[in-house]
């Protein structure tokens, strides 16, 4: 129930999408800290984010498996800078069976491990390559500071492991996925993402090289969408996956891993969120459109039911996600502000008026009051609301990019890149330099977001082969780069 006010984004963000995911029933606490329990509705909208990706990666030639939640400590050891990065966020099983174990058991935090030493025993020939795996699990990673879908000791997600013959096609892999990710987020979460590179001090533990996709919350901070990581023959060689090549040479494989967790639910709702609460871009919403019957006498409800659920067939039928709002004792006021404290694209209103007159009164979620209603007569509406959903659909990412282009800055100098952090992104040259990463950090608690592969993103585009000063040290610098504050 949405009976009082959410705290206002402007007076705190943060406040702001703790309410709004619990009261719209995204998720809730679980009795473990640091974990959560994804409700129904939260459940649904996962679903619609797992399906449309499931699509895309079957399409590009892979399959789905899957793989213990218990990993040999002994396997997290192998890749030492692997065991280094994720040391730290390990949860060990010491005991079993009332006894203690022989070798401890790690739970988890990401497959590369005990795939790669199912890999070993998979791959013989170089005609068992490419090897192109995926798996949708839950994973343990022992956070000390926690928020719902952002970080949690327990999320879901999809972990993409591929095996291939030649450095060329690791690479290409790894940047296909990038591809696929970045047609995901735009497509289907409306929500603009910047591709790029990260750094070495914030690439993933034992990769060569680490893509993300970085997108611009509705406070100005940035938010990794997702990652996909060139991992060479790291892995490789610690779990000796090798294959005989046509000349009957062995040689190491090289490897990639990919990723989306439910961390993506977190930015749907505070790219597209307002006051009033979620905005569901149409092709995710667990229902596209609700249906709220108006009525006063119970003749009234026997006529507007019939049509309402005449409607709702044909809604259905046109293979649209619809809700009927059937409960009692609240008033269709209540109900709006419910949905849309939801965050469901249409609200059909439907009262003995409008079958009167065979028509219906549609409230966009993205357009509120006045502005937002569409007057529709009940033939044709089916074909009618696929039009409005598809146009939200692109309002919703068209306005998060406007957004996202408002308040990203190119500073001339390092005064003016500490004012573009406190706002938004700040896009500039840097040498390249850890030393000037962590003093940048330090100083202004911004981190180096990725290394755009446009680098014709900003106001002056300098294209490949463009050089400047860094924007903290004034040394020459070949690349521009993405700063900001981050969740």
């Amino acid at each position: 129930m949405s009976e009082r006010k959410l705290t206002t984004r402007a007076e705190d963000f943060s406040e702001w999408y703790n309410q709004v995911v619990v009261r719209a029933e995204l998720a809730d606490y679980a009795p473990v800290r640091g974990c959560m329990i994804v409700r129904p509705y939260g459940w649904a909208l996962w679903e619609n984010i797992t399906a449309a990706l499931d699509q895309r990666f079957k399409a590009t030639g892979h399959v789905n498996a899957a793989f213990p939640l218990l990993i040999p400590r002994s396997f997290i050891e192998k890749e030492k800078s692997h065991v280094a990065g994720f040391s730290p966020e390990l949860a060990v099983v010491t005991h079993g069976g009332g006894e203690e174990l022989e070798e401890p058991l790690v739970i988890r935090p990401t497959s590369e491990t005990i795939i790669g030493h199912s890999y070993a025993k998979w791959i013989q020939s170089y005609r068992d390559l490419p090897l192109l795996i995926n798996q949708w699990n839950s994973v343990v990673r022992w956070e000390l500071r926690t928020r719902l879908f952002l970080r949690t000791l327990e999320f879901f997600w999809q972990e993409g492991h591929t095996a291939h013959a030649t450095a060329d096609e690791a690479e290409a892999e790894t940047r296909q996925m990038v591809d696929v990710y970045s047609d995901f987020a735009v497509h289907e979460a409306a929500i603009p993402v910047i591709p790029g590179r990260k750094s070495e001090a914030e690439k993933f533990a034992g990769a060569e090289i680490t893509y993300s996709l970085e997108a611009m919350m509705g406070d100005g901070k940035a938010l990794q969408f997702c990652t996909s990581h060139n991992l060479g023959q790291n892995f490789a060689k610690a779990f000796e996956i090798r294959y005989l090549d046509k000349n009957g040479v062995l040689q190491h494989c090289w490897t990639t891993s990919w990723g989306l967790s439910t961390r993506v639910v977190g930015a749907l709702i505070m790219v597209h969120g307002d006051d009033q609460g979620l905005i569901f871009p149409p092709r995710l919403a667990p229902y596209q459109i609700v249906i709220v019957p108006i009525f006063k006498t119970d003749d009234e409800k026997i006529t507007v039911f019939e049509t309402a659920r005449r409607l709702q067939r044909e809604l259905t039928d046109a293979g649209l996600r619809v809700k009927m709002d059937e409960r009692e004792g609240m008033s269709p006021g209540f109900k709006f502000n419910d949905w849309e404290m939801r965050g469901v694209p249409l609200r059909l209103e439907l009262g003995p008026k409008d079958v009167a007159k065979g028509s219906a009164v549609l409230a966009r979620r993205d357009r509120p009051g006045k502005e937002g209603k569409v007057f529709l007569p009940q033939p044709g509406m089916a074909a009618a609301v696929a039009g409005l959903l598809e146009d939200i659909q692109k309002a919703l990412h068209r306005r998060a990019l406007e957004f996202r282009r408002a308040r990203t800055v190119e500073p001339a100098d390092y005064g003016e890149f500490k004012k573009a952090v406190e706002v938004g992104f700040a896009f500039c040259w840097w040498c390249g330099g850890s030393d000037c990463e962590e003093k940048i950090k330090e100083e202004t608690k911004a981190t180096m977001r990725c290394i755009p592969l446009d680098q014709s993103l900003g106001a002056n585009p300098t294209g490949s082969g463009g050089s400047g000063e860094c924007v903290y040290c004034r040394q020459p610098a070949k690349e521009k780069a993405i700063f900001a504050r981050a969740y």
